[in-house]
């Protein structure tokens, strides 16, 4: 199978994908953006709570019709936000697959993070509704592709003044110096 992006690092990545998924390629979209380089377990937990409705999932393209709620706010200037708990659901089910092919690999899944996860809208799928006055329409869903690659974060390293244990004065601007001056009281010159 071939993926969208190869992995920056093939060696300490991993992969995992879903083809077909009867779940609305819009929601899933908008839900894998929103986890999209997150570290692996931050973002499981970020699922649970949208399907909890304790987050919710801010939509930024697929936004038409998409009503305006109160949980959007913690995201700048945005206002449409849903809680599309079956895209959570599928998208759950493909990290927790690529965890365990991380630990078949002998990565160790806490240290993951999700470089990659892309969302393609796959064949419609058709059924039929009957209106009114003997006619038919279509009736359709609209189901997706999801692909997910995940990569282990390479270890921190420690900056050189850290390892010296000594820390470097950070120089604070005039206007800064003013404003806390001011703040605390203190006035030029000595009166």
């Amino acid at each position: 199978m071939t993926y969208a992006k190869n992995p920056s690092r093939p060696e300490r990545s991993c992969k995992a994908r879903g083809s077909d998924l009867r779940v609305s390629f819009k929601n899933t979209r908008e839900t894998a953006m929103a986890i999209r380089g997150l570290p692996l377990r931050r973002a499981q937990r970020f699922l649970r709570d949208v399907v909890k409705h304790k987050q919710a999932v801010v939509f930024h393209r697929f936004n038409g019709g998409v009503g305006r709620a109160a949980m959007a706010k913690q995201y700048k200037g945005k206002t449409q936000c849903r809680w599309p708990e079956k895209s959570c659901r599928y998208i759950q089910d493909l990290l927790t697959n690529a965890a365990a092919n991380a630990e078949a690999k002998g990565l160790n899944p806490d240290n993951m993070f999700i470089e990659w996860i892309q969302v393609n809208a796959a064949q419609n799928q058709r059924r039929r509704t009957y209106r009114a006055h003997g006619r038919i329409n279509a009736y359709m869903s609209h189901p997706c592709h999801v692909e997910v690659i995940l990569t282990e974060s390479e270890t921190p390293v420690s900056r050189p003044q850290d390892i010296a244990r000594t820390k470097k004065v950070k120089k604070v601007s005039k206007k800064k110096e003013a404003r806390e001056r001011m703040r605390s009281g203190m006035t030029v010159g000595g009166d």
